[in-house]
């Protein structure tokens, strides 16, 4: 890169934006090891228990209801765990549901909080590799659940992107606007996540590399078939037309829309809470692994 650009340090990289960087001959791996210990620190949590998942299996019962805690206590712990998602997608759903309540937080929501301080305290060595020799193909993984939010009953969608082997991007959000069926809440994260795939389909041209039917993965049938009918049938009119770009992309050949088992869908720890063993298993495939395993 010295020979094209004009470089002030040419050294190994070990540190970018507070990032960890360790470079070895089978992938680099991409840590905050040092900001999570800092973290239990600030927080007074370095001899708290260990917890298997940063979230109990289940859904939340997070209600506005309970006794008042420290706003700005609670608004900190948020922020120092939502820059920790840079390196951890795997509390990214639990972090960005509790944020939810900073307005106005209660006691069962610092709960849940420390819990996933609890979580990074049982795993304080995992976070993202990128393997080497590893393909060029992009795919992309999409899912929903479903009214999942007891409040306002909005649903939760969760997209991931892979290059190759390693994981690009994530995404965990509630969406503006209540979906009225599971056919509507998963489209739309289709839409979502094959807008994503098509952006990073135009940056890899910048870099002379050219892709076609990208495969995008989902495991709702309606989804797949209401992006391959051009029909406009009684089930889809409540659907707003801008999500329907969708079909224009799998018409060309831009998106490969297929069916994934759910067993299958790596989306999936971006939408709901998990039992420790499918948690495990997924966050295993999204490369989010212990170094103390690579030395």
């Amino acid at each position: 890169m010295s020979e094209k650009f004009e470089m002030s340090m040419t050294s190994e990289l070990k540190f970018f934006l507070g990032l960890q960087i360790k470079q070895s001959k089978e992938g680099t791996f991409v840590s905050q090891t040092k900001y999570t210990k800092d973290l239990f620190k600030k927080f007074n949590m370095q001899k708290s228990k260990g917890m298997k998942t940063p979230m109990p299996t289940g859904h939340l019962d997070l209600t506005k209801d309970g006794k008042p805690v420290d706003q700005k206590v609670y608004r900190s712990m948020i922020g120092s765990l939502l820059y920790l998602c840079a390196s951890r997608p795997d509390i990214m759903l639990s972090v960005c549901m509790c944020a939810r309540y900073q307005a106005a937080p209660k006691e069962c929501h610092l709960k849940t909080v420390k819990r996933i301080v609890r979580y990074l305290s049982h795993t304080p060595n995992f976070d993202i590799w990128y393997p080497k020799r590893s393909s060029f193909d992009l795919v992309g993984y999409s899912d929903s659940d479903y009214a999942d939010d007891k409040v306002d009953r909005k649903s939760t969608s969760g997209t991931c992107q892979f290059l190759g082997r390693s994981l690009s991007s994530w995404s965990s959000k509630k969406p503006n606007s209540v979906s009225l069926s599971t056919a509507e809440a998963e489209y739309i994260d289709v839409g979502s996540c094959c807008a994503q795939l098509l952006w990073m389909t135009q940056t890899l041209k910048d870099y002379g590399i050219y892709v076609k039917h990208v495969p995008l993965l989902c495991d709702n049938e309606s989804s797949f078939k209401i992006a391959h009918n051009p029909v406009q049938h009684s089930r889809t009119k409540h659907i707003e037309i801008c999500h329907h770009f969708i079909r224009d992309h799998v018409a060309k050949g831009d998106i490969d829309l297929k069916h994934v088992r759910t067993d299958k869908q790596l989306a999936d720890i971006f939408t709901k809470p998990l039992d420790d063993k499918v948690f495990c298993c997924l966050r295993g495939e999204l490369n989010i692994i212990d170094a103390s395993n690579l030395e």
